[in-house]
């Protein structure tokens, strides 16, 4: 229903547009998407061999991309990068597993919220790395510790964003939805949940790349493979190429993660009105 409907939008615009016009709005709309983009990988690029910046330490776009090409053909970087993404899967999923349904627990019912609100304040606070030598010394170096921290980074801003989207749900729905007979169950399944959708995808667009960025910190600190230790291992080794080469491979996982949040959550969300209609 929502494809059809987004299709619909786009046979709307294009023929409203004319074929032509909608093509050059299309293109008028990525140039403008890119355009920063473009521009900063041209000063990369031109910076270093102008004498800008130390080459040394800030080698040319295209000296980093070979490199990129040089990793990926190895096989390096594939091996790095699928090890970081199986760790930050597997928080980031537990994590939606066990806070959204908290959350929602926590902002609907009242008993729950008095008695783990006080202790989720406390945690909180307390940063995810700052305390990854704990789950180091209980869990070890291996995967499980890595999963673990990511699990944890993820919490929180779930856990906020759920709790949110159910206290701020419109009384006007809720009492619309109870004179019309519905019960607790049913004004939770068909008004509460879908409402506190939008703000419960926040959270998860904002969990999405605390797992990548946390994982990465835990990766140079205890790690034998990882985009991490692929950063650190060729920062140590002066292997400047390949660790910008790791830094720009994280910043495309973190924009494609995005991308798909973000059509997910235009799926999940077509019921609302956009800012055009």
């Amino acid at each position: 229903m929502a494809n059809g409907r987004a299709g619909e939008l786009v046979l709307r615009e294009r023929r409203s547009l004319g074929g032509a016009d909608w093509l050059y709005a299309r293109l008028r709309q990525l140039f403008k998407n890119s355009i920063v983009i473009l521009a900063l990988a041209a000063v990369w690029e031109v910076a270093p061999r102008t004498g800008l910046v130390n080459v040394t330490f800030f080698p040319p776009l295209s000296e980093v991309a070979a490199a990129w090409w040089q990793l990926l053909l190895s096989g390096d970087l594939g091996d790095h990068a699928a090890a970081s993404l199986s760790r930050s899967l597997g928080g980031f999923l537990l994590a939606i597993a066990v806070s959204i349904p908290l959350g929602l627990a926590i902002g609907w019912w009242k008993p729950v919220s008095e008695y783990l609100n006080p202790f989720l304040e406390l945690m909180r606070n307390t940063a995810a790395l700052a305390i990854l030598p704990i789950f180091i010394l209980l869990l070890g170096l291996g995967e499980t510790s890595k999963v673990a921290i990511v699990f944890y980074a993820c919490s929180f801003p779930l856990l906020l964003n759920t709790i949110s989207g159910v206290k701020n749900v419109d009384p006007l729905l809720i009492k619309s939805a109870r004179s019309m007979g519905l019960s607790s169950v049913g004004l939770f399944r068909k008004v509460i949940l879908p409402a506190s959708i939008p703000t419960i995808f926040v959270g998860i667009r904002q969990a999405g790349a605390s797992s990548i960025l946390v994982l990465v910190a835990a990766e140079m600190v205890g790690a034998t493979s990882g985009l991490g230790y692929l950063i650190q291992y060729s920062q140590f080794s002066f292997l400047i190429t390949e660790m910008y080469a790791g830094i720009l491979t994280i910043s495309v996982i973190g924009l494609i993660v995005n991308y798909v949040l973000v059509t997910l959550e235009q799926r999940l969300t077509a019921w609302k009105p956009s800012a055009r209609e």
